[in-house]
């Protein structure tokens, strides 16, 4: 830090205008001096740019995330630690034919849930009987760390690991010094016993320990182990090298900046500086003039953009017709990708451990899709490279294609700069907008309708700095047909059903049925339901309690809930009552909100 420092102020010295003639660049951390000025400070941020390890992950573009636990044979999105070890037990695990999937759809990198908040250990560590070696699985002698890492390196695709910090089944969970000192010895197994890893994922969930305290994690610690071990891997989310963007949707945002003065709140300096400028992963601007003008220190935070295929992140068999169409995937590619991002789509393994069959083709056509698009570049002349000051513009001649998608990419080994930009085709001899936009960093996509301009003309309207623009592209993407298919919420129509009680929620169905399960749809713009009971009646009188549990991850992914009772059960009457909301309230439920499940 202090050599940025330095470097900063002998520019500032050196150089009235505070444009480094010399090109020196700040690697992946810039902080300023007190006495510099906002304009100075948009200047300098020009110069920040990736490490290596940024670099080279920003380039794979596409990769894969593998939820695969002890969830995946009960069902669960998030397990509570308690679940016995003997249920794991996937009766065709073939971890070649999940590389081969995906590296045929174009994926770059696999990240593998090592263990997840349940604490279920995918390898044999020696830190835990909470592992994959109290399983049947292999009896007891596998590792599907070790085969999943095998098959990447024999098809070339880089690997990854997720390693939950908050462990529901570790007993030291909440005793900070010693639950640290266990969770550094599975990194440390995870990064010395399986080659090269090329990134390690930390979110920042963190539940109650036995002790009823909350554990207090070693950031610092755990860097330090990562980088000793494995040098080139990126650490990611609540990781200083690629930041979280803010949703499970898929969505990139509209101007995405690499550059932002946020950092994970790894202690209490970030923490305070994080509220001091208001700013956290979720927040809508991260990289504006205004907040850099403000900010102390600048960082290359690049986005990735984490979403599943289908609505959950473990795989359960009710979502088998869920899983995301064609469509939805490529506007989730556009959205990230095309916004100055890497997409991690979760494809989670069933229970024969093999990615499912709907799972497969519809990564394959997601992999046709992008072929056909993007091999075959319509304008000369576009991976040429050239530089421009605001205002200034680039003239590119169309090869008399249709064509309905522009790709604009920066050098960012020379920094981020643009800040406004717009692209025009002449048509019928003259020019006509096609699409604008703000940033563009590593890659943007835009679409608009076809189109069979003569030329392509791409002005950058303002930017930090002489912006350096690296390859323009013009393409025609495929239409897609449209899929029709409605999530059915509820087996039984609702014009029978009579509210009795608004809080808790109880309703009379009008008639005895047999229920095999119940939905939860949340409201959109309002909080969540995290922990809930649910009771049934035939008389409006007398309770059964059927489901007392939470809506794992709803706060992050609110998605509906499709909840299956352990036994079928007739009743007349429900009753959902809410035991606290995702945001530490108690929110009500409406009818709109349930639906009841009578079908497999």
């Amino acid at each position: 830090m202090k050599k940025t420092v330095f470097i900063a102020l002998l520019i500032l010295t050196a150089l009235s205008s505070c444009v480094p003639k010399e090109k020196k660049y700040f690697l992946k951390e810039l902080t300023f001096s007190e006495s510099i000025t906002p304009e100075q400070k948009i200047k300098l941020s020009a110069y920040l740019i990736p490490t290596d390890q940024q670099y080279e992950w920003q380039k794979l573009e596409l990769t894969a995330f593998i939820h695969f636990g002890i969830n995946t044979f009960t069902g669960r999105e998030w397990g509570d630690g308690k679940e016995d070890p003997i249920l794991f037990n996937p009766t065709d695990f073939n971890a070649e034919q999940w590389v081969v999937s995906l590296r045929e759809a174009g994926f770059k990198m696999i990240i593998l849930t090592a263990k997840h908040h349940d604490g279920f250990c995918l390898w044999p560590t020696a830190t835990t009987k909470h592992s994959i070696q109290s399983s049947p699985w292999r009896d007891g002698n596998g590792d599907i760390v070790r085969e999943v890492k095998n098959a990447c390196d024999k098809y070339g695709m880089k690997f990854g690991v997720y390693l939950s910090p908050w462990d529901r089944n570790a007993e030291s969970y909440g005793d900070s010094p010693q639950y640290n000192t266990m969770f550094v010895e599975q990194l440390k197994e995870l990064l010395t016993n399986y080659g090269e890893v090329h990134e390690v994922w930390f979110d920042g969930a963190n539940g109650e320990g036995p002790n009823g305290k909350r554990q207090i994690y070693d950031w610092t610690r755990f860097y330090h182990v990562i980088d000793s071990l494995q040098p080139k891997a990126v650490k990611a989310i609540m990781g200083n090298d690629v930041r979280w963007v803010g949703n499970e949707s898929g969505l990139g945002r509209e101007t995405e900046w690499s550059v932002t003065p946020l950092n994970p709140d790894i202690n209490e300096t970030i923490i305070t500086e994080n509220k001091r400028l208001n700013i956290n992963p979720t927040a809508k601007d991260l990289g504006s003039r205004n907040l850099i003008a403000e900010a102390k220190t600048l960082y290359w935070y690049p986005s990735e953009v984490d979403v599943s295929i289908r609505p959950g992140w473990f795989y359960h068999p009710e979502q088998d017709h869920q899983v995301k169409t064609l469509q939805q995937l490529v506007d989730i590619y556009y959205q990230s990708v095309g916004m100055n991002s890497v997409l991690l789509l979760n494809i989670p393994p069933d229970k024969r451990g093999l990615l499912h069959e709907v799972d497969v083709a519809r990564l394959k056509e997601l992999g046709i899709f992008l072929k056909n698009t993007f091999e075959n570049n319509k304008i000369n002349n576009g991976n040429i490279a050239w530089s421009a000051k605001s205002g200034d513009f680039k003239e590119f001649t169309n090869n008399s294609d249709i064509i309905n998608t522009v790709m604009l990419q920066e050098d960012i080994k020379k920094g981020q700069r643009v800040e406004v930009f717009k692209i025009e085709g002449f048509i019928n001899n003259e020019w006509k907008k096609l699409a604008e936009g703000t940033t563009i960093g590593y890659k943007r996509l835009l679409k608009f309708d076809d189109c069979t301009p003569s030329k392509i003309r791409v002005t950058i309207l303002e930017t930090r700095d002489k912006a350096n623009i690296l390859a323009v592209g013009a393409y025609r993407a495929p239409a897609i047909a449209a899929n029709s298919d409605e999530l059915n919420l509820s087996d039984l129509p609702k014009d029978k059903w009579r509210v009795k009680n608004n809080n808790p929620l109880i309703v009379d169905l009008g008639e005895t049925v047999s229920l095999k399960g119940f939905t939860y749809k949340p409201a959109v713009e309002k909080e969540s339901v995290f922990n809930y009971v649910f009771s049934v009646s035939e008389d409006g009188k007398l309770w059964t309690e059927l489901k007392k549990d939470e809506f794992s991850n709803i706060k992050n992914n609110p998605i509906p809930q499709f909840v299956k009772l352990d036994n079928n059960v007739v009743a007349k009457f429900f009753r959902f009552e809410t035991i606290i909301g995702t945001d530490g309230g108690k929110p009500s439920v409406t009818i709109d909100q349930i639906g009841i499940l009578t079908k497999d």
